[in-house]
This record gives C-alpha cells, structure tokens and sequence, in this order.
C-alpha cells in the first residue's frame, strides 16, 4: 500500500512540474506572439485569477498561501 502511495505522489508530482513548465512558456509565448489560437490568454487567464484572489479577501490570501507552498519544490 506504501508503495502505491510513493507512486501516485510521483506521478501527481511529475505532472504539476509539467503544468508549470507549461504555464511558463505560455506566458513567454504570450509575449512573444500575443494571443494566438495555440497559447490562447494565458497572461489575461492569470491576471484574472489574481484579480478573483484579490477581491475575495482573507480566503484569496489563504489560498494563494496554499497553492505556493503546494508548488514550492523546497517543501517537499
């Protein structure tokens, strides 16, 4: 059972390091070519979740909190 649990963590890790890598060269395609049919609006997409963050108060702070320690590769 411990075994199973180590190899979905990697994978669920693996995957979330992919997404990153992903999300930043959408931001840097965004920038080069703009919204195009292929990067779609990622900077708008991430400026809107910032902004919905932002508006909620406590609870954005609490979960953007969250979601940065989730990624941080250091506290794992």
């Amino acid at each position: 059972m411990d075994n199973v649990v180590k190899q979905v963590h990697s994978f669920v890790s693996g995957l979330t390091s992919i997404f990153v890598s992903l999300l930043g060269l959408g931001v840097v395609a965004g920038l080069v070519f703009g919204d195009t049919f292929f990067v779609g609006d990622v900077i708008g997409n991430i400026t809107a979740l910032v902004a919905g963050l932002g508006e909620a108060g406590l609870v954005g702070l609490i979960v953007a909190i969250i979601v940065i320690h989730l990624l941080d590769p250091k506290g794992k």
